[in-house]
């Protein structure tokens, strides 16, 4: 088991900054690749961006590319999603989530968070 818990969320101003984290407790961390989705009232849940355990590789939905930046600390059991220019269409839930296959299909992703609410005003 893979226990994960997103902290981060809040309300900022359209072209704002936030930074999510999300801190891996369970079995060996650096064994998986690691995702950030997210879930807008009424919409799909939705990939936003994974890297592989090394942490040399990295992909983004269109929607985010540019904006934001995922990375991860395998000594601090921890991944970070940098989220820069934001944008009112980015507010939803933000999940991050652990897979040994490395990939944006939600479904084979094992291991959920909570999730932490991003909200970007207008």
């Amino acid at each position: 088991q893979v226990q994960l818990v997103e902290s981060g969320g809040g309300l900022v101003q359209a072209g704002g900054s936030l930074r999510l984290s999300c801190a891996a407790s369970g079995r060996t961390f650096s064994n998986y690749a690691m995702g950030w989705f997210r879930q807008a009232p009424g919409k799909e849940r939705e990939f936003v961006a994974a890297i592989r355990w090394s942490g040399g590789s990295t992909y983004y939905a269109d929607s985010v590319k540019g904006r934001f930046t995922i990375s991860r600390d395998n000594a601090e059991n921890t991944v970070y999603l940098q989220m820069n220019s934001l944008k009112p269409e980015d507010t939803a839930v933000y999940y991050c989530a652990a897979t040994r296959s490395y990939n944006r299909a939600d479904s084979l992703y094992d291991y959920w968070g909570q999730g932490t609410q991003v909200t970007v005003s207008s």
